[in-house]
């Protein structure tokens, strides 16, 4: 049932004995802990023996500390597992992805944006290379997805692009460059395909709702690819295929399709079957709400092996998880056959990747090789050279560049934010200090210009009141009254349009907005007395709107005459954004997903 010889394991004859052989060795309780990649929830030396020794895990995926606490977490896991373990990081956009110290390079689609995939190729190289410095070895990558709906709340800039065949490019770059590394492994995501659905699968169901022939010309496509290249995992993603699924299965009915995580239909019928996948097959977070509104806990993580996972991501409680596990092998749902199977790819994989043969100091590079490589002086430049390329020019109706003193010597920067102030993967970056707004202003004002932040009126007349209260108090005296005044006066009052624009001779809206990991992340226009905020007056003085978050906004402000996406608010792309502003160098980006959202006033 399992090709050990073939794509993408190649073992040997002696590689295929001791596959077979450390099966033919373990106890039940051994071969159903394989099956688990554990999301450890704590780096206590006691509990991290615990789970390699109790309940045998065969993967384990942290989530990032700083490198030193990583690499002992990981040495104290290899040192006390029976079986080597498969240690993954999510290095999707750098090493960062691995530990908080790594060098973050870019997300997919800022990669993407620099339209060659020779930075995919050192994003996959450069990532993985920081990983395997504090002993991590698979990469929860490429991202396969490919983002046809800008409304996606999941992939958003996660995904290279909207386009088949830049995905394949990008994701079979970083494939290789991840594989510069030796014994290392990629599992690319997430299977049968994100990015047409608007939901998020983490807190509702979600679709892959192309036909068959589409499906095949497109997802099918980048992952056929990837496979032929030697693929070791594919991650199922909560995502339901329905064509397929009733292509495959015709008798089905509609409360019956499953998503691919629990689907034999598609991990059996379509990845093995059409596509010919002979790697490990593994699931998504097991917590996510598109797996869980399916069925019982009790029952779902017997009926994702036995549709054909291989491992099960991760635990809830592991006492009460190895227990489900264990009973649906005892009664049946996992047969002799499928765990058989799940553990021959399972190994087989540990095998392919040499880990059975390295000693523990080959697993977990000495702490010399990790401070030589995180955050070495080679990746720092890559990712400047990234953010050089990326920054995009999508729209420019007005022709306003160069930006020079003498031209626009007054800008006012109008600093956005979304709905819902950011988005996990945002927030997981901020650090305190300087805004991204103060960061602009400050290279801008290094060039001449005079530069203001603007602060809601409102806002700036509620900060103001906090301020006097508390000066009051300081001295001994009580608070003036707050009687309401000067909000009714922001609510009701105009400002003349020629007290507007005398006051700045250009307006730079910089919006932050990220909608990774929200259901709906979009601007949040305050209601602004006299309109700072939203730009109403792109045709009273000229406007520039970049954004340094996801390149979906011209969704949300279709004036905007001058449109400019960088990706992200990282030092070096804002570095980048202003030398593009000012003449210093050329706009190279180019847009990898469509940042007109379909819309054809966005155009305009």
């Amino acid at each position: 049932m399992v090709d050990l010889k073939g794509n993408p394991f190649y073992l040997d004859d002696e590689g295929v004995k001791w596959v077979q052989d450390t099966i033919a060795g373990m106890t039940i309780e051994e071969k159903i802990g394989q099956l688990f990649f554990n999301m450890g929830a704590s780096r206590d030396e006691d509990y991290l023996k615990m789970t390699v020794q109790k309940y045998h895990i065969g993967g384990v995926r942290y989530n990032p500390g700083v490198s030193r606490e990583i690499r002992e977490q990981n040495r104290v896991l290899q040192e006390n597992a029976k079986i080597p373990l498969l240690i993954a990081c999510n290095t999707e956009a750098g090493g960062n992805g691995a530990c908080t110290d790594g060098t973050f390079l870019g997300y997919p689609v800022k990669v993407a944006a620099t339209g060659d995939e020779k930075y995919a190729y050192e994003l996959g190289r450069i990532s993985n290379k920081e990983a395997a410095s504090i002993g991590c070895n698979l990469s929860f990558a490429p991202l396969s997805d490919i983002n046809q709906n800008w409304r996606n709340p999941v992939i958003s800039s996660r995904s290279f692009s909207n386009d088949t065949d830049t995905v394949c490019r990008m994701t079979q770059a970083y494939f290789k460059g991840a594989h510069e590394n030796p014994n290392f492994a990629c599992a690319a995501k997430h299977f049968p395909g994100d990015g047409l659905d608007e939901r998020d699968q983490h807190l509702s169901n979600s679709v892959n709702s192309a036909d068959c022939d589409t499906w095949m010309n497109t997802y099918g496509k980048v992952y056929k690819g990837l496979i032929d290249m030697g693929l070791e995992a594919i991650m199922a993603g909560h995502i339901m295929q329905p064509a397929w699924t009733r292509a495959i299965n015709p008798e089905i009915r509609d409360e019956d399709i499953m998503p691919a995580t629990l689907s034999p239909e598609l991990l059996k019928g379509l990845l093995r079957g059409k596509l010919g996948f002979n790697g490990m097959i593994l699931t998504d977070a097991s917590h996510m709400v598109g797996l869980t509104c399916m069925m019982k806990r009790r029952d779902l993580l017997p009926a994702a092996i036995a549709a054909g996972c291989d491992m099960f991501l991760f635990f809830n409680d592991l006492d009460e998880d190895f227990g489900y596990m264990m009973d649906g092998y005892k009664n049946g749902v996992i047969t002799e056959e499928r765990l058989q199977e799940a553990l021959e790819r399972i190994l087989g994989l540990k095998a392919h990747m040499k880990l059975h043969k390295l000693t523990l100091e080959q697993m977990i590079p000495p702490v010399s090789v990790m401070e030589e490589t995180l955050g070495c002086a080679e990746h720092k430049a890559m990712a400047k050279e990234i953010a050089e390329k990326c920054v995009t020019l999508v729209k420019d109706k007005d022709h306003v560049f160069p930006l020079t003193p003498e031209k626009y010597r007054r800008i006012l920067i109008v600093p956005v934010k979304g709905t819902a102030g950011g988005g996990v993967f945002s927030m997981m970056d901020q650090k305190k200090g300087p805004s991204t707004a103060d960061k602009v202003a400050d290279r801008l004002r290094a060039r001449g210009f005079e530069v203001e932040i603007y602060e809601d009126p409102l806002a700036r007349m509620m900060r103001e009141k906090a301020e006097a209260d508390a000066k009051a108090r300081a001295e001994g005296r009580e608070p003036e009254p707050d009687d309401g005044k000067a909000v009714m006066v922001y609510f009701a009052g105009k400002t003349p349009i020629r007290d507007f624009v005398s006051k700045q001779d250009l307006v730079l809206t910089l919006s932050e907005v990220n909608c990774m990991g929200q259901t709906a992340e979009r601007v949040s226009w305050a209601m602004s007395k006299g309109g700072g905020e939203i730009p109403w007056y792109v045709h009273e003085l000229p406007v520039v709107v970049a954004s340094v978050g996801h390149p979906f906004l011209l969704a949300d402000v279709p004036q905007a005459r001058t449109f400019i996406n960088a990706y992200d608010s990282k030092d070096d792309t804002l570095d980048a954004l202003v030398e593009k502003l000012c003449g210093e160098s050329d706009f190279t980006g180019v847009d990898p997903v469509d940042a007109f959202c379909g819309l054809w006033d966005t155009h305009n």
